[in-house]
């Protein structure tokens, strides 16, 4: 109890501290054994005992290991492949490589290739071909009348001009075939007339 002793502690604190650190050597030795799974489990108890959980009758059916690698080269055959197909479907895609040492020639940028369109001037001239394609046809509805309008939508209709209810009423081919006739002979009698009144003209 002198002023200079040095500090102690109590009781309860010394065994608080010693459980603290049990459990923390245990918990230890529990992440060593989890993250070390290879080391395997030792004991020296001969009491001690355990079942294989993999080889127990009612265990699922494992692979050898044959017949595992064997699956993994095909797989990774399998995946080769679809690469390969890939490249071939989607040219657009390009080669990506990260080996420095790949290199190529540009078969459309050599001195001997056939002079290409850019991009804009193949976009451009497809418009404009579709442009003309549009015209001659709307001169050819145009010019020929009589070859009538085909559609293939069953949802078009339209209604006739001239047979509307409230259309004109319009004379037959006959009656004003008939009607011309007439006023041309009434022309002619008028001129006969007008020569026989007048002979001084």
């Amino acid at each position: 109890n002198r002023p200079s002793a040095p500090e102690t502690e109590d009781t309860e604190d010394v065994e608080e501290r010693a459980e603290i650190l049990a459990e923390a050597a245990a918990l230890k030795k529990s992440a060593v054994d989890y993250m070390h799974p290879e080391v395997g489990v030792t004991a020296t108890d001969g009491a001690c005992f355990g079942r294989n959980y993999f080889e127990r009758p009612s265990a699922v059916e494992m692979e050898e290991d044959e017949f595992a690698d064997e699956r993994a080269e095909i797989l990774e055959e399998a995946a080769a492949l679809k690469k390969l197909a890939v490249d071939y479907m989607h040219p657009e895609v390009g080669v990506t490589a990260t080996d420095a040492t790949v290199l190529g020639r540009n078969y459309f940028n050599r001195p001997s290739a056939p002079e290409t369109e850019d991009e804009e001037d193949a976009e451009e001239r497809a418009r404009v071909l579709a442009d003309a394609l549009a015209l001659k046809k709307s001169a050819i509805d145009y010019m020929h009348p009589e070859v009538g309008v085909t559609s293939a939508d069953g949802a078009c209709c339209g209604r006739n001009y001239f047979d509307r209810p409230a259309a004109v009423e319009m004379e037959d081919d006959e009656f004003a075939d008939e009607r011309a006739a007439i006023l041309e002979e009434a022309a002619a009698l008028k001129k006969l007339a007008a020569d026989y009144m007048h002979p001084e003209v």
